[in-house]
């Protein structure tokens, strides 16, 4: 059964984090999230939302959950919180749903409503570019010791 289909039958889905894309808001292993449905409503700066694309390197549709940080008349401009590169003309007929909690390993719920998740998310994606600068420069940082080194 695919999430579009499971989210149709049953409007929420549950699922475990795969991957370090939304770190440190999503912990692989760790942590569990949930997607309501897409309702038709459109969707909002800070919402984190799954979405289908298309991945021409794995020839393949890849599910991805990753937050708004921009809304466009027709579009969505969506990055993952630990992630250096946006991605620009996400549809809402791409959009499966949007998350509405986490729930943290030993049972602790977050709802993506709550006070500190917004705060949070505001904070985030103010410091967007200083943290993809960092860690651009960190990775050049990294690739010129390990050229010195060879």
């Amino acid at each position: 059964m695919t999430y579009e289909e499971y989210l149709e039958e049953n409007g929420k889905l549950t699922y475990s984090n795969v991957g370090v894309s939304m770190l440190p808001l999503l912990r692989q292993g760790r942590d569990l999230f949930t997607v309501e449905k897409n309702d038709g409503k459109r969707f909002k700066k800070y919402d984190v939302v799954l979405y289908r694309r298309y991945s021409s390197k794995k020839n393949r549709t890849e599910y991805v959950l990753h937050r708004i940080v921009g809304v466009r008349p027709d579009s969505y401009v969506i990055i993952g919180d630990n992630c250096v590169n946006y991605e620009y003309g996400i549809r809402d007929c791409d959009i499966l749903g949007r998350m509405v909690s986490i729930t943290r390993e030993g049972g602790r719920v977050i709802t993506a409503d709550s006070f500190g998740f917004r705060a949070f998310s505001v904070v985030w994606v103010r410091l967007t570019p200083v943290r993809i600068f960092l860690k651009k420069a960190r990775m050049r940082f990294r690739r010129a010791v390990r050229k010195v080194l060879q």
